[in-house]
């Protein structure tokens, strides 16, 4: 008989390299996932892992088994979750991805009360600058800025985020202060490199349109962008979560345009084909009550 410990143990020590990261994850000592392991390989009657004394590495076997075995621990955590939720508690694995200064800068110290007053979620969260596809990257849902239009996610609302054309102080000095959009074309620009070079958006009279600067830099993450800026590189047009703060201690300016820049959002998506548990609505919830309307960074 094949018993789910045993491929509870199987998917653990893939997923951790080792048994002993799979006896750690399981709270069980090495010798119970070994038995465990073993037990299970000889239900299959094939071998699933290779052993070494330096590695582990998966059989031939073991490789055409493991998605299926995922998918059955996945499916047995999320029916007792189920039933936890049926009795009001939240619990289970909840796994999120976010960007990196975003995450470092606000959803950490959001997410922290959460998972205090939630102990039985075993939370993870991947902090990435990359574009996850989450319909089969294995995520509950995505944290992100600015817009989503892959029609197989289902998107929530969190918080609007505003968008700040800055500069350092010395290098509007060097290079003038743009009076307007045409002047936008002359100056030097730090983009992000997930949204391209056009992506300097502005709401005007006769609706948004994109101006593009030289590029100086292309980066995908924000802390550069803020510290290129800072360094005197170019201009970057960056969420006000991320400038905010470096424009109160001086170390960015703003460029105060007659036009402003376009107004995005902080999204949570899921896929649109699994109903969202009620722990990812309670995060969704919890998140839009600690970011605020409008949110606290524009406050501060």
């Amino acid at each position: 008989m094949i018993r789910i410990e045993g491929i509870a143990a199987f998917v653990a020590t893939v997923e951790h390299g080792s048994i002993s990261g799979a006896a750690r994850q399981l709270r069980l000592s090495k010798s119970v996932v070994s038995e465990r392991l073993a037990e299970l390989e000889r239900s299959l009657g094939s071998a699933l892992l290779h052993r070494t004394t330096r590695r582990l590495s998966l059989t031939e076997d073991g490789a055409a088994f493991l998605p299926r075995a995922q998918r059955i621990t996945r499916d047995v955590t999320e029916a007792a979750a189920a039933i936890a939720e049926r009795r009001g508690t939240l619990a289970g694995p909840l796994r999120i991805a976010a960007p990196v200064t975003f995450g470092h800068m606000h959803l950490g110290p959001a997410l922290y009360p959460f998972l205090k007053a939630h102990p039985e979620i075993q939370m993870t969260l991947d902090l990435d600058d990359r574009r996850i596809d989450v319909a089969s990257s294995g995520h509950d849902a995505i944290i992100r800025q600015g817009v989503i239009d892959d029609t197989r996610l289902i998107v929530w609302k969190l918080a609007k985020s505003r968008r700040i054309l800055t500069a350092s102080a010395a290098y509007l000095a060097e290079h003038g202060t743009p009076q307007s959009l045409d002047d936008l074309g002359d100056h030097r620009g730090i983009f992000y490199t997930n949204r391209g070079v056009a992506d300097w958006h502005f709401r005007t009279a006769d609706g948004p349109i994109a101006i593009q600067a030289r590029q100086a830099l292309g980066v995908n993450n924000g802390d550069m962008i803020r510290d290129a800026v800072a360094a005197g590189l170019g201009i970057a047009m960056l969420p006000a979560f991320i400038a905010g703060p470096a424009i109160k201690a001086g170390t960015l300016v703003a460029i105060p345009l007659a036009i402003p820049p376009d107004e995005e959002w902080i999204y949570m998506a899921h896929s649109q084909g699994r109903d969202p548990s009620a722990k990812l609505r309670a995060l969704r919830d919890h998140l839009k009550d600690a970011f605020g309307d409008p949110p606290y960074w524009d406050a501060a």
